[in-house]
């Protein structure tokens, strides 16, 4: 009967630039995680590890995959409507009667008019 335990690795101690390095490569547009994990020498497993670890590497790959967006604004926004405002807009009251307004009254004047002719 063998009481011998089975020869196990010792424990590899990473530098934390070299994670980082790491992380980035498997970060990369279209990198394998195995792939790089073999590469480097390192269980595929540490590697997930590791880009749970430093997200922000893994956000700052992810970044660079972004479009850059440029916002402009709409023609029809920024120009005058094609049609002017009419020359005399026209009121009609409830009680019937109807008051024809030019373009250069003013709101007050407006009121003042509308004020004396409500019945009250």
């Amino acid at each position: 009967m063998d009481t011998t335990a089975p020869l196990r690795r010792p424990y590899r101690a990473w530098p934390e630039s070299l994670k980082r390095e790491i992380v980035a490569a498997a970060s990369a547009p279209g990198a394998s995680v195995s792939a790089v994990a073999r590469q480097y020498g390192v269980n595929a497993n540490m590697v997930f590890m590791w880009r749970r670890r430093f997200g922000e590497a893994t956000a700052a790959a992810a970044a660079k995959l972004l479009v850059p967006v440029v916002m402009t604004p709409s023609p029809s926004i920024t120009t005058p409507p094609p049609n002017p405002a009419p020359a005399t807009i026209e009121i009609e009251r409830p009680c019937g009667t109807r008051i024809r307004v030019g373009r250069d009254v003013t709101a007050a004047a407006l009121r003042v008019v509308l004020a004396a002719l409500d019945p009250r």
